[in-house]
C-alpha cells in the first residue's frame, strides 16, 4: 500500500493542529488517558474545561484513588455517560495499587484497565508514549474510508479490513506513526467532517477516491437518537440532584425533577445496578462510596478528639 499520503498530511497537521491541553509539551500519560476517556462520545469543546478541572483536582492517579468513587461522578458533571467516571476511578485505584501510580506504556496492559478497549489502548500508547499502533476513531475511519476506499462513511463498527488498511498506512518509525495517527484524526475533525467536508482544504484531495468518484452520498440514512423524555435524560436529572447535594437525598428530591414515577423508578433502578447510585439503609440515596468515606471520616474525627483529650490530661 502506498504511503504517499503521510508527508502532506503531516505537513498539514504541523500548520493546523489545535492547541489542546492533552497535546501540550510535557503532558503526562495520565492526562492523555483522561482525555481519551472524556472524548468518547463527547465534543472537544466540552471536554477541554472538564479535562483541565479534572487534572487540577487529580493531577495523578493516586489523588483520584484516594477519594470516593462518587466524587469522580460529581466532578464529571454533565459530560454524559457517567459510567466513564467510575471506570476512571477504578483505573486510578488499579494504577495506584499495581503500577506504582503510573500509566503503563504497554498496550496489552492498558487493555486490562477498566473501560479501555482497543481504540483507547492504541491511542494512549501512541499519543502518550510515541508507539506505533493503528488508532481507529470515528474521524480516522471516515478519512481512510473516503481517501482509500471511496465510500462516504465507514460501517458502524470497525472491520478487520479497516484495521489492516490503517496498519498498512502507518509510517515505519514509531514516533512518526504516532504523529500520523493524530494528524489523520485532526484532518477528520477539521476538514474531512461527516456532514460538510471541506475538500478544497484537504492536503490529499488529489488522491481521494471518494472525491474522484464525485462525492457519492450514503445509501443508508443514519438514525439519530432522541434525548428528551428518555430514560437517559431521567438518569441525568437524578444524578444532577445527587451531584448538587453534599448529603444523601430522599425520594421526594427525585420526584421534584421528574414527573413520571414509573420511568423514575426504572431509571433509578438502572443507576443503582450500574453502580452510579448507592441506596442507603435509611431509604435515602447517595453517590457511591459516600457511606464508607463518611464512616472513615467519623472514625478519624473520633480518633482526633481522643488524641486531643489525652494531650489535655497529660498537660
Amino acid at each position: 500500500m502506498s504511503t504517499s499520503y503521510s508527508e502532506p498530511v503531516l505537513a498539514w497537521y504541523g500548520s493546523h493542529a489545535r492547541d489542546l491541553p492533552w497535546r501540550a509539551p510535557g503532558t503526562t500519560p495520565w492526562s492523555v488517558l483522561v482525555s481519551e476517556i472524556m472524548l468518547q462520545q463527547t465534543p472537544v469543546s466540552r471536554v477541554i474545561p472538564a479535562h483541565q478541572a479534572w487534572l487540577a483536582r487529580w493531577p495523578r492517579p493516586a489523588a483520584l484513588a484516594a477519594e470516593a468513587p462518587g466524587e469522580a461522578i460529581r466532578q464529571w458533571g454533565r459530560l454524559g455517560y457517567p459510567r466513564r467516571a467510575l471506570r476512571l476511578h477504578e483505573t486510578a485505584v488499579i494504577l495506584t495499587k499495581r503500577h506504582g501510580g503510573i500509566v503503563p506504556a504497554d498496550a496489552e496492559a492498558l487493555l486490562r484497565l477498566p473501560g479501555i478497549g482497543s481504540y483507547t489502548a492504541a491511542a494512549v500508547a501512541s499519543f502518550a508514549f510515541g508507539q506505533r499502533h493503528a488508532v481507529l476513531d470515528t474521524n480516522v475511519r471516515r478519512v481512510l474510508a473516503r481517501l482509500v476506499t471511496g465510500v462516504p462513511q465507514p460501517p458502524s463498527a470497525p472491520s478487520a479490513a479497516e484495521r489492516r488498511l490503517a496498519e498498512s498506512l502507518l509510517p515505519a518509525e514509531p514516533a512518526t506513526a504516532a504523529r500520523w495517527s493524530v494528524a489523520v484524526m485532526e484532518l477528520g475533525a477539521l476538514v474531512c467532517t461527516a456532514a460538510s467536508p471541506r475538500c478544497g482544504a484537504c492536503p490529499v484531495a488529489r488522491e481521494c477516491a471518494w472525491l474522484a468518484a464525485g462525492r457519492p452520498p450514503e445509501t443508508a440514512r443514519r438514525r439519530t437518537q432522541r434525548y428528551d423524555g428518555t430514560d437517559r435524560q431521567c438518569r441525568g436529572r437524578l444524578l444532577a440532584v445527587l451531584r448538587d447535594s453534599g448529603t444523601p437525598v430522599s425520594r421526594p428530591d427525585f420526584d421534584a425533577v421528574w414527573a413520571g414515577p414509573a420511568q423514575l423508578d426504572r431509571a433509578l433502578d438502572g443507576l443503582v445496578a450500574d453502580g452510579l447510585v448507592d441506596p442507603l439503609p435509611d431509604g435515602r440515596y447517595a453517590l457511591p462510596g459516600f457511606a464508607i468515606h463518611a464512616q472513615t471520616a467519623a472514625h478519624a474525627q473520633t480518633a482526633a478528639h481522643a488524641q486531643t483529650a489525652a494531650h489535655a490530661q497529660t498537660a
